[in-house]
């Protein structure tokens, strides 16, 4: 048994690398844009690679390998269960429905006839995305019927850049003011009002669709539920000052009594019917107070969960104590490939 693993620096490659290293399983490094990517895996059973919903060469390439690869027998991750929705809200939406997730409604028409229909009786305020984009990118609340209708216009339309320029200098101000980034990046802020990201130079524009979310008042904050098979964490997100959005905010409690445990048990309740190898819920209170899923991933940051106190098992018994989850996708690769090697002796 050997592991393929594409590595970038700053992903979770770093510490399947070095978990590998510790227990002296075999492993390989490969770069999946290769032309020769399929003969670099021969010896290989596996392939691991975190990528990244805002590097374009990953939204091109890494579902079409991973999947072709598992589609061959080769195990996989993120594997199909698991990231085919990655990054896309809409097809978050068929899914979440199709298991009877409890989650924040939503809506989406590709048909500017409908929209406006459906803008012209419904009730606001509403919020507005893109399918794509994390930490509230691509996010805005929408407070009349006007405003939904130009929208629409756009949607159906001339589309929407996968980066706002202007939105993006104000969230780099925002965390300059908070001291948790540098004045240089708010200068670069300005010079992406002129000079987008490669990635938006590269992504067409989101356009033949409009989708909104309901919005749920009195939300302070949300909770990042995570769960990686039979073990889950999560952290309380605090949203923004005069905002509604919690994503991206920077403002993360730690402390396992801020969170419901109702939305720990959904996680693991709706990951039963997903089997996803990790999957990261967004939680916030519907109007009756219990947990809504928001949208859901199967990546997250690093490092910001490291602070983590312990973690839950999947009859919600608490673990105290540090972890490294980044192992656990290792252990938890490895463990499916046994099962894979049993079934095939």
């Amino acid at each position: 048994m050997k592991i393929a693993i594409h590595h970038r620096a700053g992903s979770f490659s770093e510490r399947w690398i070095a978990y590998c290293l510790k227990r002296e399983i075999p492993f390989k490094t490969v770069n999946v844009f290769d032309n020769d990517i399929i003969q670099q895996m021969v010896g290989c059973n596996i392939l691991m690679w975190h990528h990244h919903h805002a590097i374009f060469q990953d939204t091109l390439a890494a579902k079409k390998i991973l999947f072709a690869l598992e589609h061959a027998g080769i195990t996989v991750f993120p594997d199909f269960n698991t990231a085919w929705h990655f990054d896309d809200k809409v097809a978050q939406k068929y899914l979440l429905e199709l298991v009877k997730a409890p989650a924040v409604p939503s809506y989406v028409f590709y048909d500017q006839n409908a929209a406006i229909s459906w803008a012209n009786q419904t009730a606001y305020p509403k919020i507005f995305k893109l399918k794509g984009g994390a930490g509230a990118s691509n996010v805005r609340m929408v407070n009349s019927r006007n405003e939904a209708l130009r929208i629409i216009k756009l949607a159906f339309g001339r589309g929407f850049s996968q980066y706002d320029r202007l939105a993006g200098l104000k969230e780099r101000f925002r965390k300059y003011q908070n001291r948790q980034e540098p004045l240089t990046h708010v200068l670069k802020g300005v010079l992406r009002l002129f000079y987008t990201t490669n990635f938006s130079r590269n992504h067409p524009k989101e356009r033949g669709y409009v989708y909104f979310q309901e919005f749920m008042p009195d939300n302070n904050s949300d909770l990042r539920i995570i769960v990686i098979k039979e073990k889950a964490f999560g952290v309380r997100r605090l949203v923004r000052e005069n905002d509604f959005r919690a994503s991206g905010s920077g403002k993360i409690e730690f402390d396992k009594d801020a969170i419901d445990m109702r939305a720990v048990a959904v996680a693991f309740q709706v990951n039963e019917k997903l089997d996803a190898q990790s999957i990261a819920f967004d939680f916030i209170n519907g109007r009756d107070g219990a947990p809504l899923v928001v949208e859901i991933s199967y990546g997250f940051s690093m490092l910001a969960y490291d602070n983590c106190p312990g973690y839950w098992d999947k009859n919600l018994k608490w673990h105290q104590g540090a972890f490294n989850p980044q192992e656990w996708m290792i252990e938890s690769i490895l463990s499916e490939q046994n099962v894979v090697e049993k079934k095939n002796s």
